[in-house]
């Protein structure tokens, strides 16, 4: 049964929140955990509205290749970098240079 757009975004929310400090995930390892492999793009609109729930640390959040793709939606270009390197996350422009020492998979760390 495919499940409703609200409540998508709701569980992609509470993953977002189980993102350890100094710990990034991606878009495509949020859905697969999710049971919505190639959902990608849905978890990232559903993260592009995480701005009003303080709570969701969605500057965990970065594409496959730990790519800082979602930071148009922090206010300033940086503010994402920002917070990931406040938490010790290596970013150079726009990439994580420590990604897979970072990396934090839902799918075998929620077990």
């Amino acid at each position: 049964m495919k499940k409703e757009k609200g409540q998508f975004f709701k569980d992609v929310y509470e993953v977002v929140k189980l993102v350890p400090y100094g710990r990034v995930t991606s878009y495509g390892a949020i859905a697969r955990y999710l049971g919505a492999s190639g959902s990608a793009r849905m978890v990232g609109w559903a993260l592009n509205g995480a701005g009003k729930y303080p709570s969701v640390p969605a500057h965990r959040v970065v594409n496959s290749k730990g790519i800082l793709s979602g930071r148009a939606h922090f206010g300033s270009s940086d503010e994402m970098k920002n917070q990931l390197e406040a938490e010790g996350v290596k970013v150079k422009g726009d990439k994580i240079t420590n990604f897979a020492e970072c990396f934090w998979d839902p799918g075998t760390e929620l077990l």
